[in-house]
């Protein structure tokens, strides 16, 4: 079990301490929700988990069979919705391998990412599009 310390800085700030290695962050509210958005929004962190969490399973993957994944990226796009309340509407991902890999490396990497436990762990609500380029179509 891990745990996290969180502090209410005030101002709509919080300050949070990783239990296991005392390693910190902040965050701020958004601009659109009366924060000054000058940190990661406690969504935006939701959104981080996901693709660190899909490239870190990739990772776990690749280095089981000897695949490079030097280089490869990550970007998530959140939109967030208001109606019924205000949440996370969707989290588009984008996973970017300039590595050259056959088709089953390919698939089993894919199905790595969608098995990751964050993505799992998402409202089924939430649209979670997953774009995948490999090779020569992750460096354009």
């Amino acid at each position: 079990m891990v745990q996290i310390q969180i502090r209410y800085e005030g101002d709509l700030r919080c300050h949070a301490t990783h239990g296991p290695s005392g390693t910190a962050l902040s965050t701020d509210a958004p601009v659109d929700n009366q924060g000054k958005g000058e940190s990661f929004s406690p969504t935006d962190l939701v959104a981080t988990a996901l693709g660190t969490c899909m490239l870190t399973i990739m990772g776990i993957v690749a280095r089981r069979h000897g695949w490079d994944l030097s280089e490869a990226t990550v970007e998530v796009e959140k939109g967030m919705v208001a109606t019924p309340i205000r949440r996370i509407g969707s989290l588009k991902v984008v996973i970017r391998v300039p590595a050259e890999l056959d088709e089953a490396a390919r698939k089993a990497l894919e199905l790595a990412a969608h098995t990751c436990p964050v993505h799992k762990s998402l409202h089924p609500d939430i649209q979670i599009p997953v774009e995948f380029r490999f090779g020569a179509a992750a460096r354009s």
